[in-house]
């Protein structure tokens, strides 16, 4: 590791408070398993696909980058990849997933599949083992690319082979093809088949691009965090922050462009086994969410982000980013809560501390990742060009 650019030591007391907070929460959240069983689970799966998000989301970001190149991607690689080092974790929580499923999806009981036609999809498709089979499919794929990403990269800081480099651009091709297939088919799995009865076309590319909000977000967070601290306060500019922030306008775009095409094309059509996944959606609490996260997942960033002040302001960018990432989990939680209950709008305690007590574990091991390794890729070919416009006499402005 090159000393220049060893993490700050207050990430390892980001870790240590993580790692407590993650604890006591963990501790509170399983005491609801003997509370309310199936609520336990159903609370489980929604912070399990949020913390999963920011780190499938954090693959694609940086296949992304290894495949587009950029000063942006360079000073955000290290954040990435120790959000990808999360997987092996997000994988052995998979666990409880799978031990809790027959409270979680209703195609584990034989009597809800009660038509031709679901009990087919039952026997070929909608099954605990091929279910667990393609989970542990998916992951492999998922830590393989991550562990191969991750590999090169610290190679290419040891050795400064210039070949690392065109390995990892000639894998993220293939890479961010495959990994939307497969999480495509993981969110069929753990979300879209909480309902047997309904499908959408769009509703894997809802995740796929859901996720890598979320990550970017998390990841403008942490790089506010560490421009604050030597040595990054030497290296990021306010220019990597404005590029941050437009390609986080480009995925709030685009995730509304899905979401929204989804609810047209339903509605237009309506037909009873299309509408029934957004009727409970849309009354009572339910609708009052679904208003919020219209005006705060999309018009109130649109509008933010289309400031390039705004952007290339780290403490404001990272405003907006916290609120990204809060109205990420709530537009998840009314994806998911609703296929639980039949009593209309409810949130229980354990949906709020899931969250926390997954997410404390989660940054934790993100924390232990980041600090193992030079926070600057110090060999990339463009590592010299960044170098060089963060000397420029802009880099005072910051």
């Amino acid at each position: 590791m090159n000393g220049a650019y060893t993490a700050p030591p207050d990430i390892g007391r980001w870790q240590q408070r993580a790692l407590i907070v993650g604890a006591i929460f963990t501790v509170l959240f399983a005491l609801g398993a003997f509370l309310d069983r199936a609520q336990f689970f159903h609370s489980y799966l929604v912070a399990y696909l949020f913390w999963t998000g920011i780190s499938l989301g954090s693959l694609a970001i940086l296949l992304l980058q290894h495949l587009t190149g950029g000063a942006w991607g360079l000073v955000i690689r290290r954040v990435l990849e120790a959000s990808t080092g999360t997987l092996p974790l997000m994988a052995l929580l998979f666990i409880p997933i799978i031990l809790g499923a027959h409270q979680i999806y209703p195609w584990t009981h034989h009597e809800k599949m009660s038509t031709p036609a679901l009990e087919e999809k039952a026997r070929l498709y909608l099954n605990l083992p091929f279910f667990s089979g393609r989970a542990i499919f998916f992951f492999a794929i998922w830590i393989l690319i991550a562990y191969l990403l991750n590999k090169w990269s610290l190679e290419q800081d040891r050795t400064a082979d210039r070949r690392c480099a065109r390995r990892m651009r000639m894998m993220s091709g293939p890479g961010l093809l495959l990994f939307v297939l497969t999480v495509t088919f993981a969110s069929v799995d753990w979300a879209m088949s909480l309902n047997p009865d309904w499908f959408s076309t769009i509703y894997g590319l809802l995740f796929v691009i859901a996720w890598a909000l979320s990550a970017l977000a998390f990841t403008i967070a942490v790089m506010s965090f560490l421009t604050n601290r030597e040595p990054m306060s030497r290296i990021v500019r306010p220019n990597h922050f404005q590029d941050l922030g437009k390609l986080m306008l480009a995925f709030v775009m685009l995730w509304a462009y899905f979401a929204f095409s989804q609810f047209l094309i339903i509605w237009y059509g309506n037909l009873p086994e299309e509408i029934q996944w957004y009727l409970p959606r849309l009354r009572g609490g339910w609708g009052a969410i679904a208003v919020g996260v219209i005006f705060f997942h999309f018009a109130f960033p649109f509008l933010l982000l289309l400031s390039a002040s705004l952007k290339r302001n780290a403490r404001k960018l990272v405003m907006l980013a916290g609120l990204i990432l809060a109205m990420r989990l709530i537009d998840l939680f009314w994806m998911i809560a609703p296929e639980f209950g039949d009593a209309g709008f409810h949130v229980s305690w354990m949906d709020m501390v899931a969250p926390v007590a997954m997410g404390g574990l989660w940054c934790a091991m993100f924390a232990r990742q980041l600090s193992t390794r030079s926070l600057i890729p110090i060999n990339d070919p463009q590592y010299d060009t960044v170098l060089a416009e963060a000397q420029a006499p802009e880099h005072a402005d910051h």
